[in-house]
């Protein structure tokens, strides 16, 4: 599938999808900060895309930089609707409680995943369909 894309700044880096098979396309920012423990910020990656109808962009952690350094998606999963044309950028956060993290312009922050999403129609009705689960939920299936 082709995704079209704009280059907002300059240096922004194409996505590509690293090996065949992958699910994702990481993504690079052009933004150099400074995430002290519990700090969060927004960094941007330079591009716009343009998501087909029918689809939806995640972002999504990058698992090494959050095992490694406690830095992750303060909104994980994001979600980019199909109509959006903004620049894509990552909301990160630093959960480690002690170290500073030094994010770098050209540094992958996060990845992308573009997936299909169900055209929606909400119905209201009466009663709702029986189910083994009921109306459990917040821890109520066990530990």
């Amino acid at each position: 599938m082709d995704v079209r894309f704009l280059r907002l700044r300059e240096g922004a880096v194409i996505p590509e999808v690293p090996h065949a098979g992958d699910a994702g396309t990481d993504l690079i920012t052009l933004d150099a900060v400074r995430l002290e423990p519990g700090e969060r910020a927004l960094v941007g990656t330079g591009l716009a895309l343009e998501i087909p109808e029918g689809f939806a962009g995640l972002i999504l952690p990058r698992s090494g930089l959050a095992s490694r350094h406690g830095v992750t998606c303060a909104n994980a999963p994001g979600l980019i609707d199909a109509g959006y044309r903004g620049e894509i950028r990552v909301a990160l956060v630093n959960l480690d409680p002690r170290e500073p993290y030094e994010v770098r312009s050209g540094d992958r922050v996060a990845q992308l995943l573009i997936t299909p999403v169900p055209a929606l129609r909400f119905v209201e009705v009466d009663t709702l369909g029986e189910s083994t689960r009921g109306v459990g939920g917040f821890g109520s299936s066990g530990r």
